[in-house]
């Protein structure tokens, strides 16, 4: 069959990768390069040249069998990293990072705090409930993180200071939306990733040389069917035999007639591509958002913590203003824990505080779309199968599980499997 894949990112470029083996594929994109979230950066500082990722950084022995699968069919390297986080409230200057007990520590202050002990003893209550909670399985998706956390009397503290601060900065959400989380959601990740726990966590990995690494050798056996700056402005089903079952219509007027096509673009994207949307697409797709986030990379270590005992992986950055709920997370990546660089300059990369980074520090600007997580999208996503594989089309990407590359991949798998390829994470 003649395929066309829609978008060149995890989900769009392992779709090809495995519809190629069998089939006539074509990928279309519509930026001037592919891979999607996977950017790495070159960038070069005091005579020495770096690659930094900005977008997808990191992935796990415990959560990722199909991305790991992938990757070693690749015969791409990874190296160990550590995964941690703190919290910095410019408010009462208090920090954290949970790494370890001299980092959990890292304001020697905290050692005679009783508040802080309280925080550390909530957090802990709250694990045991959620994973109770969990074991219990009563309509969990029924009912949001935010009131959970109400019903089961969870301190102001430990949801301000940890919980929905790390749910932000893991979806790129505000303070808001993590609340609106569905419980159920929430707690198969934490579970999964062994984050209700101190102890059993996953080992977390990054690309040796940066994540687009694993870009080459993926699209080696179709780099000549990539379709660079593709403006594509609508696709169309067939209204009856005779014609084509889909036509892609292209900005300049052209037309080209494939027998499937794969959506490997956002949920809003697929959406707004199809000319005539039934209604089952317009709910499903419909209820499915995304949301932009600001990234930028840069060398200001001012948005780590003051501390630096305190900085971590991640660094989530409270704010106290009058938006402080509803605006998208603050959070900071120290890719030179991340990537494990050696260099005289801190590489920073960090989501929606661009103001507050000093400009002659910023060494790139970029925009990612994440998809929004709630009750009703999380209802959307369950009526995957009335518009996947009807009418000729096919809508893949990682808002259909967690969000991150190996739903992205699990989602190509799922496509393939439709289209008559076989391919198992085991």
């Amino acid at each position: 069959m003649k395929i066309a894949i829609i978008g060149s990112g995890i989900a769009g470029l392992t779709s090809a990768y495995l519809l190629n083996k069998q089939h006539d594929v074509e990928v279309f994109e519509k930026n001037d390069y592919i891979g999607g979230h996977t950017h790495t950066v070159p960038v070069h500082v005091h005579g020495k040249d770096y690659a930094i990722d900005t977008g997808f950084i990191v992935f796990n022995d415990r959560t990722y069998p199909h991305f790991r699968k992938l990757m070693r069919e690749l015969n791409v390297s990874w190296q160990d990293t550590e995964m941690s986080f703190s919290v910095r409230d410019p408010d009462t200057g208090l920090e954290y990072n949970g790494h370890n007990l001299n980092t959990l520590f890292a304001q020697r202050g905290n050692l005679f705090s009783p508040k802080f002990y309280r925080l550390i003893n909530g957090i802990l209550r709250f694990n045991k409930a959620a994973k109770a909670a969990y074991e219990s399985g009563d309509n969990l998706d029924e009912v949001t993180l935010g009131e959970f956390l109400k019903r089961q009397s969870i301190s102001n503290e430990v949801s301000e200071l940890y919980l929905l601060p790390m749910v932000a900065a893991i979806w790129s959400a505000s303070l808001k939306e993590a609340e609106a989380f569905p419980l159920g959601f929430f707690l198969r990740f934490f579970s999964n990733h062994g984050l209700l726990n101190v102890a059993d966590r996953p080992q977390w990995h990054t690309i040796i040389g940066g994540s687009s690494a694993y870009i080459k050798p993926l699209t080696a056996s179709f780099a000549d069917k990539i379709t660079l700056n593709a403006n594509i402005v609508a696709v169309h089903r067939a209204l009856s035999d005779r014609e084509s079952p889909v036509t892609l219509e292209f900005a300049d007027g052209t037309m080209q007639d494939f027998d499937e096509v794969v959506f490997a673009c956002h949920s809003d994207e697929a959406l707004a591509l199809l000319a005539q949307p039934t209604a089952a697409e317009q709910q499903v797709l419909g209820n499915i958002p995304y949301q932009m986030n600001e990234v930028v990379l840069h060398t200001d270590v001012r948005l780590l913590p003051r501390n630096k005992r305190a900085w971590a992986s991640w660094n989530y950055l409270l704010h106290n203003d009058d938006d402080a709920r509803t605006r998208p997370s603050s959070v900071s990546y120290n890719m030179n824990i991340l990537q494990r660089i050696s260099a005289p300059e801190v590489f920073c990369v960090t989501l929606n505080n661009t103001a507050a980074i000093h400009p002659e520090k910023i060494l790139g600007t970029y925009h990612y779309a994440h998809p929004v997580y709630s009750v009703e999208s999380m209802q959307a996503r369950t009526q995957r199968n009335s518009i996947c594989g009807h009418n000729h089309c096919h809508f893949t990407g990682a808002y259909w599980y967690n969000g991150f590359h190996e739903d992205g991949v699990r989602s190509a798998v799922d496509v393939a499997k439709r289209l008559g390829v076989e391919w198992h994470a085991g």
